[in-house]
């Protein structure tokens, strides 16, 4: 009997996969499965053949169109197609608010709106910290933080926007939050719907200033995370289901989730983020890890 074929689907700036991500090949050999490491846009590739799981696409934010309509064309893709579609686009956030999740609360600036400087001005907080990033983005890339009451920083928040704007790109404008400085943000994983492990991850944004297009390198430590942490995790995850329920008329198995918390002021918990298409797992930080995503994907991969 062959071996199913798993494709691990990466970008061809990363063509051996993250470095997160490579004891995963060897734990699915090892499992029975035939891994192959396949870049999403090589025209080469028969995705006919297995199953494909999306990893390390970090380039699929300047050409988002072009990623998805790859991703539909894929026969057996997980996560799926619509999962992507609505989870490379940060108003997804919205769709988890309206479902009770509490998120940072955020202000949205939309190109249609042709906004003045003076109007990007008013919209950003007028004491504190702030961060400005594109609702299509992976991972930090063209994201920044900056001072309120600090005249330079907020006229280069301005630019920052007016720029992304000028893309064609939705920008989001929300506080940042003191705590991730003292504590970070806890990412919690789930694979095929079950509690694998959770992650502290360091604060990212060291401003203010403005940060480059490429992305600060993220460092994470195993952790245990609270109670309260892991409920929210649930029930961000229970609203996910419902809106992809909701969107494309049945549930849908995700083979991995990442949901990221962060505590505020005054104790107050808030999903940060989900990540469904290129979320870094942190395979390498914690014990088992691997085994547990392998795991995950073999289920699938002899359904």
């Amino acid at each position: 009997m062959p071996k199913p074929i798993v494709n691990l689907v990466t970008s061809a700036s990363q063509p051996r996969l993250a470095a997160d991500d490579a004891g995963l090949p060897d734990a699915l050999a090892d499992r029975g499965i035939e891994p192959r490491i396949s870049v999403w846009d090589d025209p080469s590739v028969d995705w006919s053949q297995g199953m494909s799981v999306v990893r390390s696409v970090h380039d699929y934010a300047h050409q988002r169109e072009k990623f998805l309509d790859w991703a539909e064309s894929v026969p057996r893709l997980v996560n799926h197609p619509d999962v992507l579609r609505w989870n490379t686009d940060k108003h997804y956030m919205l769709e988890l608010e309206k479902r009770g999740m509490p998120i940072i609360p955020t202000t949205w600036l939309e190109p249609a709106a042709g906004l003045s400087k003076h109007q990007l001005h008013t919209r950003f907080p007028a004491s504190g910290d702030f961060v400005v990033k594109p609702a299509v983005s992976s991972g930090a890339h063209d994201t920044g933080r900056y001072t309120s009451n600090d005249a330079r920083s907020r006229q280069a928040a301005i630019a920052h926007a007016t720029e992304l704007l000028a893309e064609g790109r939705t920008v989001m404008v929300q506080r940042y939050l003191e705590s991730v400085d003292r504590r970070g943000e806890t990412a919690l994983i789930f694979m095929n719907g079950l509690v694998s492990h959770a992650v502290e991850k360091d604060a990212m944004l060291h401003g203010p200033f403005r940060q480059q297009a490429d992305a600060p390198e993220e460092v994470a430590h195993p952790r245990h995370a609270t109670p309260a942490e892991w409920r929210l995790g649930e029930s961000a995850r229970t609203a996910i289901h419902s809106y992809i329920k909701s969107r494309i008329g049945r549930d849908e198995q995700l083979v991995y989730c990442r949901v990221d918390v962060v505590e505020g002021d005054g104790g107050q918990m808030y999903v940060m983020e989900v990540s469904l298409v290129d979320a870094s797992l942190y395979l390498s930080t914690t014990p088992g890890a691997v085994e547990n995503f392998a795991d995950a994907i073999s289920v699938r991969a002899f359904w």
